[in-house]
């Protein structure tokens, strides 16, 4: 027999003394095997609850896997059902797990539940805390007593009531992190450089995000905005914060590439963006695409789309091209002149119809025909079923 074992491991002949180093070396390498596999038992399970429980994907599982562990499902299967009792949606159980993996470790009603019931005590409603929390699934790891109630009260006495101040909740929860380092600091940043109390006000209601950057990034922004000739006193002034924060100068220049492209100058490029800020933070392809469309199909001169900057952040499926498909049936029966062309882009929808189908007669119900074909069919594309 143990000829043929030697046989069949290609061993011709072993000495007593190398045969007992063998079955050594084997009983270290099995030892070490199955220690690998004990500790790895927690990360696959782990793995696999945060896909198969809590809807991660792989990749996301993977990497949420490399920051918590766990051997059974007791205490994630709390939290989860906590989170599903308090109205969490599977999309926003997934944000707030891959955003904090560690959370599933927590005890919710210690950690979780003294925070909702705070925000709730403020006029938070059930159905709007989820929401709140996922804007910044990290609020919930902070204290409530040093941190977000001081960090609430600052924020509602700027805001000047829980209402408005709920609604920009809603976007960016993150504000309530670093009130006191970050935000209180940037708000004087703007004061002293001129910005109005009602517009500091306006900045936080309408881009509070912006408000979370580092002071001294924040100061950078502001003093390039005043640079490129901005009025603090005006809107624009707080759109060109945001679009400076949100965008780096490599995004920006690429913006500016494309409208260079169709004929705009270096002039042009900052006369629009000293109008209407926002027309450096659509996507480089929109751009393209409503460029193509107002010069191609409207016949528009490409430096004159640079006085109306506000047409870049509309939509070109469902504002854009309706609309413009009535200018052209207008422009060609001479009941429009081209020089009032922009302007019906940002018009009101109830406006637009008055002032530019109904008041048309017998032309009327084919306007209206027309335009209804483009919504829907903007809607189709929307949907998927075209």
């Amino acid at each position: 027999m143990l000829p043929s074992l030697r046989k069949a491991i290609g061993i011709s002949a072993v000495s007593p003394s190398t045969l007992q180093h063998l079955i050594c070396v084997q009983t270290q390498w099995f030892s070490s095997r199955y220690a690998y596999s004990t500790s790895s038992n927690g990360h696959s399970f782990t793995f696999s609850y945060l896909i198969d429980t809590c809807g991660l994907s792989p990749k996301q599982a993977a990497s949420a896997s490399k920051r918590v562990s766990f051997e059974t499902p007791d205490k994630p299967d709390l939290v989860i059902n906590f989170l599903k009792s308090h109205g969490f949606s599977q999309p926003q159980i997934v944000r707030f797990i891959a955003e904090i993996p560690s959370f599933l470790r927590y005890d919710p009603e210690k950690t979780f539940l003294p925070k909702i019931e705070f925000f709730k005590s403020r006029g938070v409603s059930s159905s709007d805390i989820p929401r709140l929390i996922c804007s910044c699934p990290r609020i919930m790891s902070r204290s409530l007593r040093k941190q977000l109630i001081p960090s609430f009260d600052f924020f509602r006495d700027v805001s000047q009531s829980d209402e408005k101040l709920i609604k920009t909740l809603q976007y960016c929860s993150g504000i309530l992190l670093n009130a006191n380092t970050i935000a209180r600091p940037n708000m004087e940043l703007l004061r002293e450089a001129g910005v109005p109390e009602s517009n500091v006000i306006k900045l936080l209601q309408v881009y509070p995000r912006t408000l979370t950057a580092s002071p001294n990034v924040f100061k950078d922004i502001v003093e390039e905005v005043k640079n490129i000739g901005i009025n603090p006193l005006k809107y624009q002034f707080l759109m060109a914060i945001h679009v400076f924060f949100c965008l780096n100068k490599s995004s920006l220049a690429k913006r500016a590439d494309v409208y260079k492209k169709w004929g705009w100058s270096d002039h042009d490029t900052l006369v629009a963006f000293r109008k209407f800020p926002l027309c450096m933070a659509a996507a480089e392809d929109k751009i393209d695409a409503i460029m193509e469309f107002l010069v191609h199909k409207l016949g528009c001169e490409s430096s004159t789309t640079s006085k109306y900057p506000t047409v870049f952040t509309l939509s070109l499926k469902r504002r854009i091209v309706p609309r413009g498909a009535v200018i052209q049936a207008l422009l060609s029966r001479g009941l429009m002149k081209k020089k009032t062309l922009f302007a019906t882009f940002v018009y009101s929808e109830s406006y637009f119809l008055r002032r530019f189908l109904l008041c048309q007669g017998q032309e009327a119900t084919q306007l209206l025909e027309l335009y209804q074909s483009k919504l829907d069919l903007a809607r189709k594309m929307k949907n998927g079923k075209v």
